[in-house]
């Protein structure tokens, strides 16, 4: 199934295969989230859980201090399980994974575009975070917006390109060497997914750092008598 195939409408509204199958990785999250909640024991799916929610954590960590860990946390660890499942779902026969279409991963894009403003405009105000656009000349505003757009295209390009054209070497495969290679060809493709995952994310902790920490170097030089 094409993922921009539209598969029903919703009134007038077109309903795409990637719509339905972005909707069922976020349920089968909110699913596990609810169930991990129930359970009053300890079981070995809620320690994995946990397992995956410290090495996430610790990867944070080795971006933001400490105290900036846990206000991240939520958002980033969401990013990071979201874009790997999309990515590996496309591994299950008949389902193409939503990252290969560039409206999601164009929607991702700009979440983290609005994330990492807003963890910028909390931990310093609108007008601090703001101000780091005119320095240090007004002149250079215009380059610092045309950055910032720039930025958030390439990173819904990277990772629609790094997919679609996976899953056709993928399809290309399949179609000269027939299924005599499977195993390999999964395997490469689990590994792509992973990194994908993994640059995906991490680029996007990184925006979200600069924009909390984009103004703490002038802090001492205002402070100065």
């Amino acid at each position: 199934m094409n993922g921009n195939e539209t598969v029903f409408l919703l009134g007038k509204l077109p309903v795409s295969a990637t719509v339905i199958t972005t909707w069922g990785v976020m349920l089968c999250f909110a699913a596990l989230g609810l169930l991990m909640r129930l359970r009053d024991q300890p079981s070995r799916w809620q320690s994995a859980v946990e397992t995956v929610v410290v090495v996430i954590e610790s990867a944070i960590g080795e971006v933001l201090p400490r105290q900036s860990v846990r206000k991240v946390l939520p958002f980033v660890g969401t990013l990071w399980l979201f874009v790997l499942s999309a990515n590996l779902i496309g591994l299950i026969p008949g389902l193409h994974a939503p990252t290969r279409d560039l409206s999601a991963t164009a929607a991702l894009a700009i979440l983290v575009f609005a994330y990492s403003h807003w963890f910028g405009i909390r931990d310093h105000g609108l007008r601090k975070h703001l101000r780091h656009y005119t320095e240090p000349s007004v002149i250079l505003l215009p380059f610092h917006v045309v950055s910032e757009l720039t930025r958030t295209l390439a990173l819904a390009i990277r990772l629609f390109g790094n997919m679609m054209s996976l899953e056709m070497a993928a399809l290309l495969v399949l179609l000269i060497a027939g299924f005599l290679v499977p195993v390999p060809l999964l395997m490469l493709h689990v590994i792509e997914a992973i990194v994908q995952a993994y640059i995906f994310g991490m680029l996007a902790l990184i925006y979200i750092a600069g924009a909390m920490e984009q103004n703490d170097t002038e802090t001492p030089a205002e402070n100065k008598p």
